[in-house]
């Protein structure tokens, strides 16, 4: 199943030239895991074992991209309709190439209730 990433107006002019558009940025699940890119600049391979729960968001964020610290990222190209994931133990995944540790994820869908309803089904 896959699930796009979500992208307002502004990100999708900003990030498609770049290569992080619609087309190279979605969470892709398998019975055996989640796989999540936002074109070069994120991916990450979580087994399903791994994902301990997953929450929408209600409110809203400023920022745009794919950005975090000490295991928390944020990947989305809209400032709505945010989904958080909770992986333990840690997956990796890399930024930019860089190899970082992935604890919590917070992704931007259309239809949050969608991706948090396809990772409650395992």
């Amino acid at each position: 199943m896959e699930i796009p990433i979500s992208f307002n107006r502004f990100s999708r002019v900003l990030m498609t030239p770049l290569g992080m558009g619609r087309r190279h940025s979605r969470v892709t699940l398998t019975p055996d895991h989640m796989d999540v890119r936002l074109g070069w600049a994120f991916r990450a391979t979580v087994p399903r074992a791994s994902i301990k729960g997953a929450v929408a968001q209600p409110g809203r964020v400023l920022s745009l991209g794919a950005h975090g610290w000490r295991g928390r990222w944020l990947v989305n190209g809209a400032n709505s309709g945010l989904v958080t994931i909770t992986i333990d133990p840690a997956a990796r995944a890399r930024v930019l190439g860089v190899p970082v540790r992935l604890r919590e994820l917070t992704v931007s869908v259309a239809v949050p209730s969608d991706l948090v309803g396809a990772l409650a089904v395992q």
